[in-house]
């Protein structure tokens, strides 16, 4: 399993970068993330292995930031598995790109985080050029063992539970 995300310091967007720390819609919690001349290939797409960072800074502002209820998760979270179809070209030009998260399952210790991605002026119901999935495990650094997640992070999470049935939905407590 790999560290998810970044180190456990204050969390807050550098808003030099462009972007922003989302917000809740109807669809999940949409980041805006700015998209780097280093993020593209030489073919001017967004490449595979910068996809996957972004994808991983679109979930700091939804999960990792002080005032959320997972903020315990930036100590002890792990990527146990990535899941990254491309649908579609996302292409530098288009940048910033939108990436809408919601959760597929919440269970004791992981949770699977779904993801679209659009460029930021598409429609939000156009088909998203990519789609992902990671699952996540709650981690305890001292003991190197999974841990049960709290009562306040499963209910956080799960307020983002995808209503259309798309995605597994087993919770456990």
């Amino acid at each position: 399993m790999a560290a998810a995300d970044g180190p456990s310091a204050d969390l807050h967007r550098d808003e030099s970068l462009g972007g922003d720390d989302g917000r809740r819609v109807d669809a999940g919690f949409l980041v805006t993330v700015p998209v780097r001349w280093s993020d593209m290939d030489v073919f001017a797409h967004i490449n595979h292995a910068r996809m996957v960072t972004l994808l991983e800074e679109a979930r700091i502002p939804w999960l990792f930031y002080d005032e959320r209820p997972t903020v315990g998760l930036r100590t002890g979270c792990l990527v146990a598995d990535l899941q990254v179809r491309y649908q579609g070209q996302l292409r530098h030009e288009q940048s910033p790109i939108e990436v809408t998260m919601f959760t597929t399952a919440v269970r004791a210790v992981d949770f699977t985080v779904g993801y679209e991605v659009r460029p930021a002026d598409a429609d939000p119901q156009s088909k998203p050029a990519v789609v992902a999935s990671t699952q996540l495990v709650s981690f305890d650094v001292d003991t190197q063992m999974p841990r049960r997640m709290t009562a306040e992070e499963k209910d956080y999470l799960r307020s983002f539970l995808r209503p259309d049935g798309r995605g597994a939905t087993r919770t456990a407590r």
